[in-house]
């Protein structure tokens, strides 16, 4: 076959297909700079707005002739001087303060006692509650008698014989005494019948002991209280087989009626406490409990520990209290308050109203001024000051942190403060619920519990999820616009999503011509 060479292809469709690549880059370009153009001028516009927007409300903000203005113009306006800051005030008064001393204590019994049983045998009886409180003597266990009573009739049994026996030795020995007397008998046969009267005496001797033994062993089946006191929880059950040696016994009795506190003092105060239990001076005792929040008891010191202790620099203290209501137990974490001394007259601030050794002292005008003083001893929420205050005037003890010398103040109740503090705090932990729900569904949702409350919109869910979804439930009349407007909106939300689904179509016609 013969080579014939190919027809040249003509360049004039691919110049046009060039043509009309540039020309697309160049209108593309040309959107692209109107774009950023646009933008550009849009934020310029946004900026002038706010910067408009900020000065009218500086000048609507600006104090007038009358300062009503001045006082609605915003935080900031303390650093003007015209806003009044809201605080609350304390008054500073005179009275009695106590030195008191902190510890830690731990509450110990006057007296325990472990109930044992002193002879072996199965407990047939109980005769007492656990927790319950028993005098001394008290009967609370029983044990089986019935072998210690044979013993005891088996010596009595004894006793009686041997008793026979010895009177008629004496009647034997009277009338050999009267036949000596006649000299009718001889003198050895007559001491050997004192002889043996004084044995049978031995005997009947013993014989009463023994007996008294025995009565001794049955009476230890009746166990009784040796202390009067508090009862812990039973040992022992009905049925067991008791001992002397056993290591837990029946119960235990704690005599917390009174009861003592032991807890340790610094020994910079051996030598005043140790004088003032000397002289017989009352040392008054406060017990409170673990948060400092409670007062458990009162009572007086008693007894200082003859040696401190090395090692901590410590001397243990023991306190005494009535205990009257049982509220003290033994080995009870306590918090302890010695009052080594009492401060008459001095005068003392709120705690709260004290700041680095300063107090903001709120004068007629209501405006504050810093006095400085110094700090005392504290009691309680008070503290007692010495400085440039009298009694009757008044120190701010809340909003410290928002003021300056000079500053103008409104006094508020410190109730009013509380009660806003606890409304935030309710709204806070109230239950949030769909907006929808009509008010009577509202009102059974906010009194069930977090797992109700749960249950509940689970169910809310599942019904509205069988009906279809959409506006169905409580949140579903909220959806369905949403998901109605995106759907109408297209894949890219807008007005434009209306030609985004016509281009398409255009496509194929734009390639025909091509």
């Amino acid at each position: 076959m013969p080579y014939r060479p190919l027809p040249a292809r003509s360049n004039v469709p691919y110049a046009r297909s060039q043509s009309i690549s540039r020309g697309r880059a160049r209108t593309g370009l040309i959107v692209a700079v109107a774009a950023i153009a646009l933008a550009a001028g849009g934020g310029y516009w946004l900026y002038q707005k706010k910067n408009a927007a900020g000065t009218s409300t500086a000048a609507a903000g600006a104090p007038t002739a009358g300062g009503a203005a001045g006082a609605r113009s915003g935080p900031r306006g303390a650093q003007g001087g015209s806003q009044a800051q809201p605080v609350s005030a304390g008054v500073v008064d005179q009275r009695d303060m106590r030195v008191l001393v902190n510890a830690i204590g731990t509450m110990s019994a006057r007296a325990t006692a472990v109930v044992r049983a002193k002879v072996s045998g199965e407990l047939i009886k109980l005769h007492f509650k656990e927790g319950d409180d028993v005098k001394a003597g008290q009967l609370l266990a029983e044990i089986d008698p019935r072998s210690f009573q044979a013993t005891l009739d088996q010596v009595q049994g004894t006793y009686q014989r041997d008793q026979a026996l010895l009177k008629n030795a004496q009647l034997d020995l009277q009338r050999y005494k009267e036949l000596q007397a006649q000299d009718s008998i001889a003198n050895q046969q007559v001491d050997t019948q004192a002889a043996l009267v004084r044995q049978y005496e031995g005997t009947v001797a013993s014989d009463k002991a023994q007996v008294d033994a025995a009565k001794l062993q049955l009476s230890y089946t009746r166990v009784t209280a040796p202390i009067s006191g508090r009862l812990g929880l039973r040992q022992a059950d009905l049925g067991n087989v008791v001992n002397a040696s056993d290591a837990n016994g029946l119960v235990t009795i704690t005599q917390i009626k009174p009861i003592d506190a032991v807890f340790s003092l610094p020994e910079a105060h051996v030598s005043t406490l140790s004088r003032r239990i000397a002289d017989k001076q009352d040392l008054p005792v406060e017990l409170w409990d673990r948060d400092q929040k409670q007062m458990l008891a009162k009572g007086k010191l008693n007894a200082l520990d003859n040696t401190i202790d090395t090692t901590t620099g410590t001397v243990k203290a023991k306190a005494a209290f009535d205990n009257a209501d049982a509220k003290l137990f033994a080995n009870q974490f306590v918090n302890v308050k010695l009052q080594v001394n009492l401060l008459e007259n001095v005068v003392t601030v709120p705690v709260t109203a004290v700041q680095n050794n300063y107090v903001y002292l709120v004068k007629d005008d209501n405006t504050v001024t810093q006095r400085k003083i110094t700090v005392g001893v504290t009691d309680g929420d008070r503290v007692s000051v010495r400085g440039d205050l009298q009694p009757g005037d008044r120190v701010v003890t809340d909003g410290i942190d928002r003021l300056r010398e000079g500053a103008q103040v409104s006094i508020i109740a410190s109730d009013k403060v509380n009660q806003v503090d606890q409304a935030v705090q309710n709204a806070a932990g109230a239950p949030r619920m769909p907006r929808n729900l009509p008010p009577e569904v509202r009102a059974k949702v906010a009194n069930m519990t977090p797992e109700e409350r749960k249950a509940f919109f689970q169910k809310m869910r599942e019904e509205r999820n069988a009906a279809g979804g959409g506006a169905s439930g409580p949140e579903g009349a909220a959806s369905a616009p949403r998901e109605r407007a995106s759907g109408a909106s297209g894949p890219r939300g807008g007005g434009a999503g209306g030609a985004s689904h016509e281009a398409p179509a255009a496509a194929p016609a734009s390639a025909a011509s091509r």
